[in-house]
């Protein structure tokens, strides 16, 4: 504070600066911005592709929801050429791409009964006779089928009950 000639005081003059609550809006800004950027960043160089189960069970909802909205039977196929999985039913269809940037995808619709038509290959015992598709049915359900996954070199089944159209769970060793 300043004497003036008169004998009183003045205030100082008035500097300017940021207030505590300004600074903090702009913090809080930047970090709302980086972090939208950081995330949209690591989204676009994430490999982090569907896995051919992913895909599968995707086109199988799909087609399920086709055929009870439609009231039509809706055939799912596997394209092997495209590697697509596609459903139809005579009016509509649609499909679903593997990603085969990681290894060859390649997938059978087999019978739901255990056959004689089983073979070796690399260790692994797999089913040779196919179905070109299955069906699901407008009510829900859909005929009953295994889908077999060639992927790279691993090959795996999934058993699909014809009441859900989902995975048919196994036993386990103590029975639950």
């Amino acid at each position: 504070m300043t004497t003036l000639e008169t004998g009183r005081f003045s205030p100082p003059a008035k500097t300017r600066a940021f207030t505590l609550l300004e600074i903090l809006l702009v913090l809080a800004l930047i970090g709302l911005i980086g972090g939208t950027l950081a995330v949209g960043i690591s989204g676009a160089f994430n490999n982090d592709h569907p896995a051919p189960d992913d895909v599968f069970w995707q086109a199988c909802r799909s087609a399920q929801k086709l055929a009870s909205l439609s009231e039509r039977d809706t055939s799912l196929s596997f394209n092997a050429k495209e590697k697509r999985l596609i459903w139809s039913n005579g009016q509509e269809t649609a499909d679903a791409a593997f990603d085969n940037s990681r290894g060859d995808v390649r997938v059978q619709f087999l019978r739901a009964t255990n056959g004689a038509s089983l073979i070796l290959i690399a260790g692994q015992v797999v089913e040779t006779q196919e179905v070109p598709r299955v069906v699901f049915y407008p009510d829900g359900t859909c005929m009953a089928f295994r889908a077999q996954f060639r992927f790279g070199t691993n090959v795996w089944q999934l058993a699909i009950d014809p009441w859900t159209c989902a995975p048919v769970l196994e036993k386990t060793e103590n029975g639950s």
